[in-house]
């Protein structure tokens, strides 16, 4: 069997990703986080060892000891903890002091980089779960009025520019302004926050940056953001088709049913 690296962040996609991985005759070696990665992963792969964020060349020997050559990033990791709960080593440190900034697209192409240069091939998040990522078109039953898609062809442009400045990745807006921009509180703080302020009249954008690496930090999309949107009071959703991981769709579709909220899988050549 074939073995490949699964960095694992926290979330149920890790655990996704291994056991179709599995499915498919790789042996999955898994590089797990203290207050992140779900334990729950320990029983779905050959082998997992613990890190701390920024124990860089230990990840590294681990992956070598089991002789892998190509590995996945996903899961999430939380922003704040980035701040409070890190072990640099003396690679991380050296990489680093190389870098005029740490914002995520950044961080994770550098991270990436140095893996490459160590012989471990970085893959897509997606290669072997496809049928993840966003279809385009309407999915619920509701479709966004005129006036929220003019929101959204608005909001479109704004994410995309937060995005090519690696601030965020979501907006949202309401009446032509906007209300939220993601930072590194994350996606529901900022449902949250514009959804206060929209008072029932906002929607969400979220897009790929226009830069995005698609082999890691896709935009991510589930029930727990529809549960977030009714719960502010936003009522229709855009994301970008084929550049944004789904989870739950079913589900999701159905909660979005259920409280009327529009959801769109939109192309970036079909925004016109």
């Amino acid at each position: 069997m074939q073995p490949i690296g699964l960095i694992a962040g926290g979330g149920q996609f890790p655990l996704i990703f291994a056991r179709r991985a599995k499915a498919r005759g790789y042996r999955v070696m898994a590089a797990a986080f203290h207050g992140e990665t779900d334990a729950a992963l320990a029983d779905e792969v050959a082998a997992i060892e613990w890190f701390y964020l920024g124990q860089l060349g230990r990840l590294m020997r681990f992956f070598k000891s089991h002789g892998i050559g190509e590995a996945v990033m996903m899961g999430r990791i939380t922003k704040t903890r980035m701040f409070t709960n890190v072990r640099p080593d003396v690679k991380a440190i050296g990489l680093l002091a190389k870098m005029r900034h740490t914002h995520d697209d950044g961080l994770l192409r550098a991270v990436a980089g140095a893996l490459e240069a160590e012989g471990i091939q970085v893959r897509a998040a997606t290669f072997l779960l496809p049928e993840m990522l966003a279809p385009a078109g309407c999915w619920t039953r509701r479709r966004p009025g005129r006036g929220e898609l003019a929101d959204i062809r608005f909001g479109w442009d704004i994410a995309r520019e937060i995005g090519r400045l690696d601030i965020g990745q979501c907006v949202v807006v309401g009446g032509g302004t906007v209300l939220a921009v993601e930072a590194i509180d994350g996606t529901d703080a900022t449902l949250r926050r514009g959804g206060a302020l929209g008072k029932g009249q906002a929607v969400a954008v979220k897009v790929s940056k226009p830069n995005q690496d698609l082999r890691f930090d896709m935009p991510a999309v589930g029930v727990e953001t529809v549960a977030s949107m009714y719960e502010a009071g936003i009522r229709a959703l855009a994301v970008e088709a084929g550049r944004a991981v789904v989870f739950d769709r079913a589900e999701m579709i159905a909660l979005a049913d259920r409280h009327g909220i529009a959801i769109l899988g939109w192309p970036e050549e079909g925004r016109g």
